[in-house]
């Protein structure tokens, strides 16, 4: 059966992140929030996308297993340069380093997202990627940027939806996804559910 959006029941987002508490608002889609407890620094193994999308499977999962309905969302979102996956700064030291590597260069930004159906136990996996090119940055404006303490809890230290839109000169790809949650790729999941966020609206 095909559900629309005025009679879908809210998705669970397995996440207190309000990058994607905004951006399910912006896109009207109903939603409540369940932060998921899974330990996101374990070590995981496989290419960056495949980190991402794990790391993003099993925060739906750890909530999908509390529930006994509704659709859980798990997303967690990746920096990648030259093979190297940053994931948030620990302290001011680390973000320094992070933004020093991707200063002048291009990198990627990989979300990836799960949808668990805790009924049926459905499970559904994916990911987006993004490049982004930095501009060239003095040391004196990527200290300024760390005092701002905008970096602090965002992937490869940046935000490109506050102070950071400056460092970046460039986005080739979908531009929710470096926020936190590639809309365009959620929408497509969801309707693989059945659930169809773009019809119905009063």
């Amino acid at each position: 059966m095909t559900v629309s959006i005025e009679k879908m029941e809210p998705i669970i987002l397995a996440s207190a992140s309000p990058r994607r508490k905004e951006l399910l608002s912006q896109a009207r889609i109903p939603f409540i929030i369940r932060p998921s407890d899974f330990n996101e620094t374990l070590e995981m193994t496989g290419s960056p996308a495949e980190i991402a999308e794990a790391l993003a499977y099993f925060k739906a999962l750890d909530v999908a297993k509390k529930t006994d309905r509704g659709m859980v969302l798990g997303a967690d979102t990746i920096v990648v340069l030259d093979d190297m996956i940053f994931g948030k700064p620990a302290d001011d030291d680390e973000a320094y380093f992070m933004l020093s590597r991707l200063n002048g260069h291009e990198h990627s930004v990989i979300t990836g997202v799960a949808l668990i159906d805790s009924e049926k136990g459905t499970v559904k996996k994916s990911h987006e990627l993004t490049k982004v090119r930095f501009a060239e940055l003095s040391q004196e404006e990527i200290r300024y940027y760390i005092s701002t303490g905008e970096p602090e809890g965002k992937a490869g230290a940046y935000a490109v939806q506050g102070i950071g839109a400056m460092l970046v000169e460039s986005i080739d790809g979908c531009y929710s996804n470096v926020v936190g949650l590639p809309l365009l790729k959620l929408r497509r999941m969801l309707e693989d559910f059945n659930i169809h966020v773009m019809s119905n609206r009063k």
